[in-house]
């Protein structure tokens, strides 16, 4: 890999690493000198590589270039605390500077307290998902502003408040206690599937699909696979429905960035090994008798790898959007039941179900309602993706419904001729 591609390489991989382990050194009141001593280290390697050449080990170089502004500044937090304002307590000594470990198990080990420690429940849920994209993913405050369609000053203030809630409640980093694993864990999980969300489901002018978040969403949740505590049925179920829904995602869009809807999708082109891994993680997580939203949304996901249009897939599907409903209600979840209730017993039933939802600020719904109503009447399904239009945000949702609209009136010239 040439110079030009290995740093911003190196910086997606290995900035998080540094950051989560020096937030573990200099605890939560400090986290923006963790962020600012793994940037600082970026920037010597920028400044360096160029003119002295690239190190043999590149890894190792940055590793150690951190470790060393590490330690500079914790001596220079002594020096001030101990002569300069003997009133200030220090947090380090000159006699007790703190292990700098870069070992691959304490890398993940910090990752992970990290993890917990961002999702404290004190912490706002779009605060969490900025934080772990920040500290945990080595995004850059531009790229997290684009994928909550937002301005850099917005993400700044708000990732500004979150660290300072983590500050003021003076929230350890560091793994809960094996009470708390259980409780703490559901926000975690849900901060992870925001993450997923966020990239699978993107609005960006730029992207409808930012693979990028939904891998970084998938390798959070593999590292709490992988450890022993937060390997539960409901870490394996969520992962299981991120595998299905990547497995996909070659066939999602066209050569020019342009989505392909489900029933166009080329079968040949989903990832066989990703969903057998999805089957193998579904297993994993029939351990037990809990059944989360992760367990019954990996299911709908299951059988949507199935591309027949078979009467049992459609009714599995009907019936887990069912229970998911009765466990955690979802105008969301409850918009997709209708189109599985249309294709297990009628349009005219779904069409009764979906109006009853009244999302008048859902482009879904309108596009939906217009899916239905197109072979049943093309007045009222213009009307609704008429309306489905005005809604839409990105330019790949304006495409697909005008493209509907485009059908809709090649349908009804045939049909009046």
């Amino acid at each position: 890999m040439e110079q030009e591609e290995l740093l911003p390489h190196l910086f997606r991989t290995e900035f998080r690493k540094i950051t989560a382990v020096l937030c573990k050194v200099f605890g939560a009141a400090d986290i923006e000198t963790a962020e600012d001593i793994a940037s600082e280290t970026f920037t010597s390697a920028l400044e360096t590589w160029p003119y002295k050449g690239m190190p043999e080990n590149p890894v190792a170089w940055l590793y150690s270039v951190a470790k060393n502004k590490a330690r500079n500044h914790i001596a220079r937090h002594a020096v001030f605390s101990n002569k300069v304002s003997p009133y200030v307590s220090g947090q380090f000594s000159e006699s007790s500077q703190p292990d700098i470990d870069l070992s691959s198990q304490n890398i993940r080990d910090s990752q992970l307290q990290m993890l917990f420690a961002i999702c404290h429940p004190v912490i706002p849920p779009e605060s969490q998902v900025g934080l772990a994209l920040r500290i945990l993913c080595g995004f850059g405050i531009e790229e997290i502003a684009n994928a909550f369609l937002t301005n850099k000053e917005t993400i700044n203030k708000r990732l500004f408040r979150a660290r300072q809630k983590l500050r003021e409640e003076n929230i350890p980093i560091a793994f809960p206690g094996d009470e708390e694993v259980d409780k703490r864990l559901q926000t975690v999980l849900r901060t992870i599937y925001l993450l997923y969300n966020e990239g699978y489901y993107s609005e960006s002018q730029d992207a409808l699909l930012r693979e990028d978040l939904c891998l970084e969403a998938m390798r959070l949740a593999f590292m709490l696979i992988e450890n022993e505590k937060t390997n539960q049925p409901t870490v394996n179920a969520l992962f299981s429905l991120m595998c299905f829904h990547s497995s996909r995602f070659k066939a999602r869009q066209n050569e020019h960035g342009e989505m392909i809807l489900y029933n166009d999708q080329d079968e040949s082109l989903w990832d066989q090994a990703l969903i057998a891994q999805g089957v193998f993680h579904l297993k994993e997580a029939s351990r037990g008798t809990e059944i989360s939203k992760y367990h019954l949304e990996a299911g709908i996901a299951f059988w949507h790898t199935k591309k027949a249009d078979t009467a049992e897939k459609w009714e599995n599907i009907l019936q887990l959007y069912n229970h998911l409903l009765q466990l955690e209600y979802s105008p969301v979840a409850a918009l997709n039941r209708t189109f599985a209730l249309s294709k297990v017993h009628s349009k005219q039933i779904a069409i009764v179900e979906a109006e009853k939802l009244k999302l008048i600020n859902n482009r879904f719904y309108f596009s939906l309602l217009g899916e239905l109503y197109m072979d049943i009447d093309s007045e009222k399904a213009k009307s609704f993706f008429d309306a489905a239009l005005l809604l839409a945000k990105s330019k790949e949702d304006r495409k697909l419904i005008s493209e509907k609209l485009q059908s809709l009136a090649g349908l009804r010239k045939s049909i009046d001729s």
